[in-house]
């Protein structure tokens, strides 16, 4: 590589990335001289973290603003307000230039396999276009490693020289990991990566995201709103509701005990076998999603929430630590400690 400085390897004993109190506010432009009438709070104060190695599966309803923050904290869309700090260095206020070198190390696949692809490139275009903008080995060496990307993805090297349209679904979304692949990065958003494909084809794909995570000792945020799939490759799990994480801990404790009745009513909405559905209780939550134009005040689900009180309509409640490793922001369940700047061990 040339023309950049050097990044810092930053803190590896801490997490690779840690988001804090995180916001996303649009404006909402009306009127002959578009002023600004209001705001869409697609992310309204997202705290979170990611390990080396690991996955964080981030679900939610559309329209949660789980997709918005992915491309937040990877700077493709600037926050309004927050800290993002990757291994240790704060990156939140870097600009397009100060943002390069840190490009590297982070990258997204995206939902829709073929609008990510440019029509007019070829395959190996494509997947060789992060080595070429960041100067990485030559011509020859840039060629090699395409072909041996196409080969760990699942694609023959013989089609480099195809076109978008060439491909089916699943193989524009290999295609897609192998450029996300192409300059070595440490984390990797997949913006529901699956949710555009078929069942099979899902599967393939996840066993072969997982299998890339082994081998190349990646971290994962993986949005989605299949909780099957988020059940399969992550390792924790945040559970997100307009614009705020409600609940977030292992994915096993998530998935027996939620503490959060909107996780509650996610997980009572999943399809299971009629032999194993005697006795469940399913959740049915009444009313639609609140506009993020203009969220509830207090906690923003108490429009929904079959528990809600006096209490939850005015006063917003504190992502807390209810047990080890388990935090839900609920009125239900406030004792103990709140969100902390640094991580709680354990967690």
């Amino acid at each position: 590589m040339t023309g950049e400085a050097p990044v810092s390897p930053g803190d590896r004993s801490g997490p690779l990335l840690e988001v804090r109190d995180l916001k996303k506010h649009f404006p909402v432009h009306q009127g002959l001289f578009s002023r600004a009438s209001g705001h869409v709070y697609a992310v309204d104060g997202v705290s979170l973290h990611i390990d080396r190695g690991e996955t964080l599966g981030l679900v939610g309803e559309s329209g949660c603003g789980k997709s918005t923050v992915g491309r937040t904290l990877l700077k493709l869309l600037e926050p309004t307000s927050g800290t993002i700090r990757l291994a240790g260095e704060d990156i939140t206020a870097f600009d397009r230039e100060q943002m390069l070198p840190y490009r590297k190390r982070m990258q997204m696949i995206y939902q829709d396999p073929y609008a990510s692809l440019n029509p007019r490139m070829s395959a190996g275009e494509m997947v060789g276009e992060p080595m070429l903008i960041h100067q990485v080995a030559t011509r020859k060496e840039r060629r090699e490693r395409v072909a041996s990307l196409f080969a760990r993805v699942g694609l023959q090297p013989e089609q480099m020289d195809a076109f978008a349209h060439e491909f089916s679904g699943g193989q524009r979304q290999r295609i897609g990991i192998a450029r996300a692949l192409a300059l070595n990065p440490e984390l990797i958003v997949g913006d529901e990566p699956v949710s555009a494909l078929d069942v099979s084809i899902q599967a393939q794909i996840i066993n072969l995201l997982v299998d890339l995570q082994d081998e190349y000792k990646l971290s994962y945020l993986f949005v989605a709103h299949d909780l099957a799939v988020v059940e399969h490759i992550s390792h924790r799990v945040a559970v997100m509701y307009l614009g705020r994480i409600v609940e977030t801990t292992d994915k096993t404790t998530l998935f027996d005990m939620p503490l959060h009745p909107y996780t509650e009513a996610l997980l009572s909405a999943v399809p299971i076998p009629k032999s194993r559905a005697k006795g469940r209780k399913r959740l049915i939550l009444q009313g639609d999603v609140p506009s993020p134009i203009n969220p509830p005040p207090g906690c923003h689900f108490h429009t929904r929430c079959p528990y809600a009180h006096a209490r939850c309509r005015h006063e917003a409640p504190l992502l807390r630590e209810v047990t080890a490793g388990h935090w839900a922001a609920c009125h239900l369940h406030d004792a103990g400690p709140t969100f902390p700047l640094a991580k709680p061990a354990g967690m």
